[in-house]
């Protein structure tokens, strides 16, 4: 009985480990496997990676190819429209040496009116030069003037009302704001420092104790803000200097709202550096007139001259030239 028992445990125990040995046997194949699945998979992410890098660098070629394609149309769009002007210009020199109003004298004189009409705009346009302007505008007076054609009737009109507007302008706006504000500098100059001075009053007739005590103290309202003190007036003085460079400097480039905005900054200095009198009053005066002065603005006609002799001559205005004197006829000669 003990012996068969011994036999069952024993065949049990046989079972249970052949059962476990195939349990384990079978873990460890699918272990295998699914090892496998997983390098196989790494190994598809891998060419599938390289080949979208491959797809990548392919489209970044073609984008490459497609921009220097871009660049090479872009080139020969601009040699074409190259081509074309150079075609235009062509066309346009040659139409100029076919047209006969860029022959004879009668065209050289009106080279020269539009030369010199441009030189007097830009004098006056530049450099606010009007005396220039002037000649530069008289002289194409009398190149017009040697022109016998009736065409030009109206451009010789409007040239005469461009040197009526230019004789109307005087020395220019420029010229006497610059007159008015050396004026105004000079009044600035000798407006008086001493409040007495600027009261007009006399030493003299000033109480005793006052005359005693004016070396040491100098009476003055509680309302007064002129400077007392050297280092203040020496550097308000500076400042004064410096804003009346900066009129003259706008009003020379005119520039008309940084001119009266350093006349203000000066208007600010005065009682500062002066006492009130009546002489700081008209120069007060004389301030304020700077201000109100009218901003320099150029004739309207000025330049109407200069762009209808062009567009005549766009226009293909053939001038009447001058007949060539005929040949003599020759008298057959007798022989004897």
């Amino acid at each position: 009985m003990g012996s068969r028992r011994l036999v069952v445990t024993l065949l049990v125990l046989i079972v249970v480990g052949i059962g476990v040995w195939r349990g384990w046997a079978w873990w460890q194949a699918r272990s295998a496997q699914e090892r496998t699945a997983a390098s196989e998979a790494s190994l598809r992410l891998d060419a599938l990676e390289a080949r979208a890098e491959a797809l990548r660098r392919d489209q970044r070629a073609q984008a490459q190819r497609l921009l220097d394609a871009a660049a090479t149309n872009r080139v020969l769009r601009d040699e074409v429209l190259g081509l074309g002007q150079r075609g235009a210009l062509l066309e346009e020199s040659v139409a100029k040496l076919s047209d006969p109003n860029r022959h004879g004298a009668q065209a050289l004189r009106l080279d020269e009116v539009e030369l010199l009409l441009s030189q007097g705009a830009q004098r006056l346009d530049i450099a606010r030069d009007l005396a220039g302007a002037r000649r530069a505008y008289a002289l194409a007076a009398g190149a017009l003037d040697g022109i016998d054609d009736h065409r030009l009737l109206n451009l010789k009109q409007a040239l005469a009302q461009e040197r009526i507007a230019l004789d109307a302008l005087g020395a220019g706006t420029q010229a006497e704001g610059g007159v008015r504000l050396d004026a105004f500098v000079k009044a600035l100059a000798a407006l008086p420092r001493d409040a007495h001075a600027a009261a007009g009053g006399d030493t003299r007739a000033r109480p005793a104790w006052q005359r005693v005590l004016a070396p040491l103290v100098d009476v003055r309202p509680t309302r007064d803000t002129t400077l007392i003190a050297p280092a203040e007036r020496t550097a308000a003085d500076a400042a004064l200097q410096i804003e009346i460079s900066l009129a003259r400097a706008a009003l020379e480039r005119e520039d008309d709202a940084a001119y009266r905005a350093a006349l203000d900054r000066i208007g600010t200095w005065l009682p500062r550096l002066w006492p009130d009198s009546s002489a700081l009053r008209q120069v007060r005066g004389q301030l304020h007139a700077l201000r109100q002065a009218p901003a320099p603005t150029p004739p309207a006609v000025m330049g109407t001259t200069l762009q209808q002799l062009r567009a005549l001559r766009n226009a293909g205005v053939r001038l009447r030239l001058p007949p060539a004197p005929e040949a003599a006829p020759e008298s057959p000669e007798v022989t004897p």
